[in-house]
């Protein structure tokens, strides 16, 4: 079957096997969805590939509990805050899946041509025999995502009857009458519920012999469809508690329960902005360290609701925001090339201050904490780069009347012009060297990062207002 497909764009053309008995010819061996994905897991394990891409910081905990889970066959339910990356984890299992899989043709419930579950189907089997016609599924397709929400149905989750087939002419107790829901038509397949909490008692309820004895009731009718669904979850830790809105039966049908985090590592957390975020104009590699120490600051702060979390699309829509100061900047003043600076990082404050939730004790003090975090955060990474640098030269050429202003509107050609002659004429070269600045704009952001570590640890006074900073 290998030698039939051709890789098109990343994806391999689809198998022309059409029959049943072609498909045995070929030597096709049928498995389980939880055998199918430990095979997967173990084979790429075994070759050095990863199978999480785009997971950074979860390399050493949240990962090796996930694979261990698949290894042993086990539904999943990934606990934490919001804007961990549940759902980015779980979106990630499909790549444990085959790329395509054979399902009887026209099937509703995606059956394997060599186990039918379905009475139309079984028949079809019969009768048909080797000839039965298949389709072929992309792993893409066996992948089905729930938002729970608590206007969710069991008919949404489970199935009902079809009034429209019972008006046909079918016999209102006969299986066909049946409309599957969202649960059966993802037979073998993954099924991933997120915010798990959310999903009203009695759905909660209706997944309970889903889950452990795999049969489907609807109004009355227990029908024994040996379903082979992988179900994965994403929850709040406060939610999933018999305290909270989750019944217990539940969390014991879950053979794992995981913890996830935010990024342990800065370099993970820069890694996660540069990967998610669409950027506008050039944002140097020390303005995402900023922002990701300014996040990291955020969640240590007890000016901050813990509970709720700092997502990590808050430093992404800061980078985003950062990015598009400097794009506008340059759209302004009619300049070629938009690279950004630390004094763009001020116009995010404004937008990233509704997606915190701050304390009851912190009203009217949320803008305070966050200047006073992004400060901290522009400190370190000051202390970071220019560690063992010695920018007195710089100080010295403050003679009282000079005045270097930047800010939102100010070009980086502007900037460099204002700046003084040095003792040291290397300074600014090495100031750049340090950051990697090469181009106008770059070696302009690395100087003014300088000037404010100067302005932070107090040697020099800085002036804002009306859009200017002016360093004295």
């Amino acid at each position: 079957m290998s030698g039939e497909r051709v890789t098109v764009g990343g994806v391999s053309e689809k198998p022309r096997i059409s029959t049943l008995g072609e498909l045995r010819a070929a030597g096709y061996a049928a498995k389980g969805l939880r055998e199918e994905m430990r095979e997967n897991l173990l084979a790429a394990l075994g070759a050095g590939r990863d199978p999480w891409p785009g997971m950074h910081g979860f390399e050493h905990t949240v990962v090796p509990q996930v694979e261990r889970a698949i290894i042993a066959g086990h539904d999943i339910v990934l606990l934490g805050e919001r804007g961990q990356g549940k759902t980015r984890l779980l979106r990630s299992l499909v790549g444990l899946l085959d790329e395509w899989t054979p399902v009887i043709a026209g099937s509703e419930l995606g059956e394997s041509p060599f186990e039918p579950i379905m009475a139309a189907s079984i028949a079809r089997a019969e009768a048909e025999g080797d000839s039965l016609g298949i389709e072929w599924r992309h792993r893409s397709e066996r992948y089905v995502e729930k938002l729970s929400t608590p206007d969710t149905s069991v008919a949404d989750m489970i199935g009902d009857v079809d009034p429209m087939r019972v008006a046909e002419g079918r016999r209102l107790g006969d299986p066909e009458t049946i409309h599957y829901g969202l649960i059966p038509r993802a037979n073998r397949g993954i099924v991933a519920l997120n915010e798990l909490p959310d999903l009203a008692e009695r759905i909660q309820v209706a997944l309970l012999n889903v889950m452990e004895e795999r049969d489907v009731q609807i109004r009355g009718y227990v029908l024994r469809l040996p379903l082979d669904v992988l179900v994965v979850a994403s929850a709040n830790p406060e939610d999933y508690t018999n305290r909270g809105r989750i019944i217990t039966p539940l969390k014991d049908r879950f053979g794992a329960e995981i913890r996830t985090h935010y990024p342990l590592e800065i370099d993970d957390e820069i890694a996660v902005i540069r990967q998610e975020a669409e950027l506008s104009a050039q944002v140097p590699e020390v303005l995402l360290e900023i922002l990701a120490r300014f996040t990291r600051g955020l969640r240590e702060s007890p000016a901050v609701n813990q509970a709720a979390g700092v997502s990590a699309r808050f430093a992404i829509a800061g980078a985003e925001t950062v990015a598009a100061s400097a794009r506008r900047r340059a759209a302004v003043r009619g300049t070629d090339g938009a690279v950004a600076r630390l004094v763009d990082t001020e116009s995010a404050l404004d937008v990233l201050a509704g997606k915190i939730e701050f304390e009851p004790g912190e009203e009217g003090r949320e803008a305070e904490t966050l200047v006073h975090l992004l400060r901290i955060a522009t400190a370190e990474a000051v202390r970071e780069h220019f560690a063992g640098l010695d920018l007195g030269p710089l100080v010295d050429a403050f003679d009282g009347s000079l005045l270097i202003t930047t800010g939102g509107s100010v070009t980086a050609r502007e900037f460099l012009d204002s700046l003084p002659e040095l003792e040291e004429p290397g300074l600014y070269d090495e100031i750049a060297e340090r950051l990697g600045a090469t181009s106008e704009g770059e070696r302009a952001g690395a100087i003014e990062l300088a000037l404010e570590g100067l302005y932070l640890a107090q040697r020099l006074s800085k002036d804002t207002g009306d859009g200017q900073t002016v360093y004295g």
